[in-house]
């Protein structure tokens, strides 16, 4: 962690230590190498191999319309605070490969709301961001996101949003206009703007207590007046440094409004 740190400024030396672990020796047995040694070596002088590490240390899982009561909770209890500010500007922070930003664009549209509102959907892996950027998902992951859709209060049919083609689909242009995709990692970059929603979900579980601090005081900073913050199901804000800094909004689905 220390080598990737020096030779390459990402930083995971402060990463939950099992997840890391567990990832790195995936790795290694699939790559031929025998020890961790040989693989510091490896990655110190060989960036192709770096950029295939980087892929695997990085958390990639996600899914449209992931945990659709969260999305119900939103569109129910967060959206309507939302509506009477003239510009709203929301924050996917390690978006990944970008289903839950386009999950987040979808259920603006439906509120009347994209056209006033700008998303930022920063992460630190470029290779990600290329394919959040092209929205182009596998066609046999559509039933189980249109399941999610249905299930998260969705008003229409989520194949309104796509144009199927042969084993592909791609999100329709019209998602894409108002949506930002940005290289920002959580770890060593800062402040970008000035936000009403941040979405971070099923990120923080991958970091120890003390990075997870470092990143509740960027989300506190960043965070307009009475902004809300959004955490995956497993992560929560209340045992953390900035506790006080925040208060429920749907507590069960972990929204979190800013005092």
């Amino acid at each position: 962690m220390q080598a990737i740190a020096r030779k390459y400024g990402y930083d995971f030396r402060n990463y939950a230590k099992a997840s890391i672990k567990r990832r790195i020796m995936n790795v290694l047995s699939s790559s031929g190498l025998k020890t961790i040694s040989e693989m510091q070596h490896k990655l110190l002088y060989d960036k192709q191999f770096f950029d295939t590490l980087l892929l695997k240390l990085s958390v990639n899982v996600t899914e449209m319309f992931r945990d659709p009561t969260f999305y119900r909770a939103l569109r129910k209890e967060v959206i309507p605070q939302l509506k009477p500010r003239p510009f709203i500007k929301i924050w996917n922070a390690g978006c990944a490969t970008g289903e839950e930003v386009y999950s987040m664009a979808i259920l603006l549209k439906e509120e009347n709301l994209y056209e006033k509102a700008w998303i930022y959907a920063t992460d630190f892996n470029e290779q990600v961001l290329k394919k959040a950027r092209e929205g182009i998902y596998p066609i046999d992951m559509l039933k189980k996101y249109s399941s999610n859709y249905q299930r998260a209060g969705g008003t229409s049919s989520l194949a309104d949003y796509y144009t199927a083609r042969y084993d592909f689909v791609i999100m329709e242009n019209s998602l894409k206009r108002n949506i930002v995709f940005s290289d920002h990692n959580l770890v060593t970059d800062g402040i970008f703007a000035e936000m009403d929603l941040i979405l971070c979900r099923n990120v923080l579980i991958y970091f120890d207590t003390k990075l997870q601090n470092h990143v509740f005081k960027l989300f506190r900073d960043s965070l307009s007046e009475k902004g809300f913050l959004c955490l995956g199901s497993k992560e929560t804000v209340k045992f953390s440094e900035y506790a006080d800094d925040f208060e429920d909004a749907v507590g069960k689905e972990k929204i979190y409004r800013i005092r």
